[in-house]
């Protein structure tokens, strides 16, 4: 029989945050431990539900990788857990305590969110991080993954919840929904059990969303990542840095799009970027300039790019090179193209340095470094939801620390007003 809606499911999660709100600290603790060891003794169960998800998609496809669930990924998901459970507890902190004139007790403190929708694609890892998560920090957490993360997504869920379950624990404290398209809006209106949504995913999937919701919406937003070579750089260091945010891993959100390079040294840094990017066969898109340079470096993966190139997350190995008069031109480039999400500098030059550190609106603003360190673990934060680009409530890694909200706790002895 069809399934006609997931309020059902709704409204066990919203039952279920009175279990999450009375979990203690060591309780917590213990259900992450548990979840860590369950995934390291299943290994073999999710590689072969994840290998029905991977046989439904073309290697090609750039979602492929992200799909990808091999031993190192789920053992690194499994350590990424003890982390989570070791980080400490965000709810319950007192962040302001006053005793009015009239003898009331006045304090402020940190407490769970609710019920956290989460929408998002092929990222079965995102699986395992929300709920730990949520589970962290008091919340509950109902998860609506891609279709073609299916199988992955599905056994993952039923391993947390066997650990909830032995623990004695509402195992509605994590839920997966089906992946119906007609329940998304349903999900999006449900103001009575859902209390925010996160999209994880593609623009279009993020507009979609924000367009859509009646729930409060935080944004985990697209990269769309630029590298900036000024010309004071080492141009060394530059090579390095531009292929590593390319190329170390080409299919998420903090990987590098476009490389902007002052005229004055692009043809010397081209010629030490070639070679990284023809090893892994990075396609680039070249602007005239660039075009001509690495064509007489004979680089044999070159198109000339169109504007379309500019202000494209590729989430492959291809990306975009355009040269730039100078500092002024790298910075309204930027700030026509950016999705305010990862950007860098290599630069010697310390008063430009400050002035692009603290000019462009980015979440994460880089020196002389990747643009890949973006993330949650990568900042200590443990995992992250997403990287969100809004300015709200969070901005960059949203991680634990944001999936509190603040209550006010009012004592008093029979004072009336």
């Amino acid at each position: 029989m069809k399934k006609e809606s997931i309020v059902e499911e709704l409204k066990a999660a919203h039952e279920a945050t009175i279990a999450a709100k009375r979990l203690t600290n060591d309780a917590k603790q213990q259900l992450l431990k548990a979840i860590a060891n369950s995934l390291e003794a299943r290994v073999e169960d999710i590689i072969r539900e994840n290998k029905k998800d991977l046989e439904r998609m073309d290697k090609a496809d750039p979602r492929y990788d992200r799909l990808l669930l091999d031993k190192d990924r789920i053992l690194g998901l499994s350590a990424s857990l003890i982390d989570i459970a070791n980080l400490p507890d965000p709810t319950g902190l007192s962040i302001s305590r006053k005793e009015l004139e009239n003898g009331l007790l006045v304090e402020k403190k940190t407490v769970p969110l609710g019920v956290v929708g989460v929408i998002y694609e092929s990222r079965p890892n995102v699986t395992v991080d929300v709920a730990a998560l949520c589970i962290r920090s008091g919340n509950v957490c109902v998860l609506r993954g891609g279709s073609d993360a299916w199988y992955t997504n599905s056994v993952l869920v039923e391993i947390i919840q066997d650990a909830l379950q032995r623990q004695d624990l509402n195992i509605h404290i994590v839920q997966l929904l089906p992946t119906d398209r007609a329940f998304v809006s349903e999900l999006l209106s449900a103001t009575q059990y859902v209390d925010i949504i996160i999209p994880r995913g593609s623009q279009a999937l993020i507009d979609l969303v924000r367009q859509q919701a009646k729930v409060p919406v935080i944004e985990t937003g697209a990269g769309v990542c630029h590298t900036y070579v000024e010309r004071s750089g080492d141009l060394e260091k530059a090579a390095k840095i531009i292929a590593n945010a390319k190329i170390q891993r080409p299919s998420v959100c903090n990987a590098l799009d476009t490389v902007l390079v002052d005229r004055e040294v692009a043809q010397d840094l081209l010629g030490k970027v070639a070679p990284y990017f023809k090893e892994s066969s990075v396609k680039i898109y070249a602007d005239e300039t660039a075009f001509s340079i690495l064509q007489e470096l004979g680089y044999p993966l070159l198109a000339l790019a169109s504007e379309e190139d500019f202000g494209r997350e590729f989430l492959s190995l291809q990306c975009s090179i355009k040269v730039v008069e100078g500092f002024d031109e790298a910075l309204a480039h930027i700030a026509e193209h950016s999705s305010k999400h990862s950007e860098c500098i290599v630069s010697t030059d310390t008063e430009r340095v400050n002035m692009y550190m603290e000019t462009v609106d980015a979440a994460a603003v880089y020196t002389n470094a990747s643009t890949r360190f973006t993330d949650g673990a990568a900042f200590g934060l443990g995992a992250e939801i997403g990287i969100s680009t809004q300015k709200l409530h969070a901005r960059g890694p949203f991680a634990l620390e944001k999936l509190v909200t603040e209550k006010w706790y009012v004592t008093g002895d029979g004072q009336i007003r």
